[in-house]
């Protein structure tokens, strides 16, 4: 049975040349022919072209492997162009070939376009978030499928009400902020035990105090320190304990951090994993001022103080700033 498969062209910069040639392509390993290659030979070539991406390597070529041994002659295709906002779509003629003379994607099926285009504003918030992955190649599920066919195939597409277009897009931007948060917090799960203390440092500089971490060893289980004035002499002394690790924590863990601890002192205790209920309890009694931190906290503090991370925090944590319209 025929797919419908997604090719990303590039934002929009590969889409004059699909369009012009009748082909669809990918840019990766501009001077390799993949002809009769398997995945574990792309899988080679990959890593030599782009040793430094190693990560990203099995999924590029998963991507490859598809477009060069797995897509099929009737298979369908389809490309956004985001000037017009349009959707193209078109069928696959052709097995895979490599065309130097096309510089910028070079591997390549022709591809017969077809004359109707589907405008982004008549797809349901479903299509529009599948659509809107960052894979350069993938498929739709089935009902996906069927929703872009329907829409081509009818005689008249039918234009959506501007109000309920504006209603959608709210909605989308909403799932669009909760989706980026999760990201945020996968990003940070990602982060090594060392990484995980200089990001709580990086936020309490953030915040406007002068934070360092402590010598290893001799932390008596303080991993940050933090003051207004980085000498430890002006209050408050904040006293920060970071946990990197899938179990949450309990109440032993926390008593053990307040112990020795003076009425003064301003206690963190951030914890990746959480904190069980008697940990939490633990904290609301405490005879110091404790505050517990997880990984919803940590996101919503980066947030808010990014825009005053140093250069270095920016490399370890890098984010862009997105607008989305809400009304």
């Amino acid at each position: 049975m025929e797919k419908l498969w997604v090719v990303r062209s590039s934002n929009g910069e590969f889409i004059d040349t699909f369009l012009s040639k009748s082909i669809v392509g990918l840019g990766w390993c501009l001077e390799t022919n993949f002809s009769n290659f398997d995945l574990t030979e792309i899988k080679k070539v990959l890593l030599e072209t782009y040793p430094t991406k190693e990560k990203s390597i099995p999924t590029w070529a998963g991507m490859i492997n598809n477009f060069v041994n797995k897509m099929n002659i009737g298979d369908f295709v389809i490309t956004y162009e985001p000037s017009s906002r349009n959707y193209y779509v078109g069928k696959i003629i052709s097995d895979y070939s490599y065309n130097s003379k096309i510089i910028d994607c070079p591997q390549t099926r022709k591809v017969q376009w077809f004359s109707e285009q589907i405008s982004r504003d008549l797809l349901s918030n479903d299509l529009k978030n599948s659509l809107g992955s960052t894979l350069t190649l993938f498929q739709l599920k089935k009902e996906q499928e069927k929703e872009i066919f329907d829409l081509l195939n009818s005689k008249k597409q039918i234009k959506k009400d501007s109000n309920l277009i504006k209603e959608e897009n709210n909605e989308n931007a909403l799932m669009l902020i909760e989706n980026s948060k999760e990201i945020l917090k996968d990003f940070i799960q990602s982060l090594d035990a060392d990484e995980m203390e200089e990001l709580v440092k990086e936020i309490l500089n953030s915040m406007g105090y002068i934070a360092q971490r402590t010598k290893k060893g001799a932390d008596r289980g303080i991993d940050v320190f933090a003051s207004k004035d980085g000498l430890g002499l002006e209050e408050p002394r904040i006293y920060a304990e970071v946990k990197h690790r899938k179990g949450s924590m309990s109440s032993q863990d926390i008593r053990a951090f307040t112990g020795g601890r003076k009425p003064s002192d301003k206690c963190l205790y951030i914890s990746t994993g959480g904190f069980s209920k008697d940990a939490k309890y633990e904290a609301e009694r405490s005879n110091v001022p404790l505050k517990l931190l997880d990984i919803d906290d940590l996101a919503n503090l980066i947030s808010l103080h990014y825009d005053n991370f140093s250069a270095e925090g920016k490399i370890l944590l890098p984010l862009k700033k997105v607008y989305l319209p809400l009304r």
